[in-house]
């Protein structure tokens, strides 16, 4: 039998990139943002809610997950991306009209702090939308090149550079 994988517990901060910041994302960011401040419940996150079964039933052991498991603080959270708009994550969700005003208006420091890096975009995939903010490159292989050096970056400007 195999020896269960050693799993070292977090440290630092974890980067989250999103390709793409519109409705999802923005909506995503903002709901970690919100449970951080304590303005809402972290509805729908198995990690954060939901409890896992040791053993048999009958023996009533069933940690909160966030606790059985080694997961990052949400507090340790840090987000980034990349969006075909230059919109701020804060710009982007208010178009989208996903969220409630009050809610957005609680996290607009943070959201208003996003900015979109360019996105690596091609007009033959997407027909009926139309980037201004995007990479140029000669190839795929070089629109690659600047997306692992926009990792970088973020990772530097976020204080972690050992992910």
């Amino acid at each position: 039998m195999r020896r269960p994988a050693s799993i070292a517990p977090p440290k630092g901060k974890l980067g989250i990139l999103t390709p793409g910041m519109g409705a999802v994302s923005t909506t995503f960011i903002a709901g970690v943002e919100l449970v951080r401040k304590g303005g809402a419940l972290p509805v729908g996150s198995v990690t954060q809610l939901a409890t896992i079964r040791l053993g048999k039933r009958t023996e009533r052991r069933s940690p909160p997950i966030r606790e059985f498991l080694p997961l990052e603080k949400l507090d340790n959270l840090v987000f980034g991306g990349w969006g075909i708009f230059p919109d701020t994550a804060y710009e982007a969700a208010r178009k989208a009209s996903v969220l409630e005003a009050h809610h957005l208006e609680q996290v607009k420091g943070l959201l208003s702090s996003i900015r979109p890096m360019k996105a690596a975009f091609d007009q033959a995939y997407v027909k009926k939308l139309e980037g201004r903010h995007v990479k140029k490159a000669k190839t795929k292989f070089d629109l690659a090149e600047e997306i692992k050096d926009d990792i970088q970056q973020f990772k530097k400007k976020s204080g972690r550079s050992g992910w």
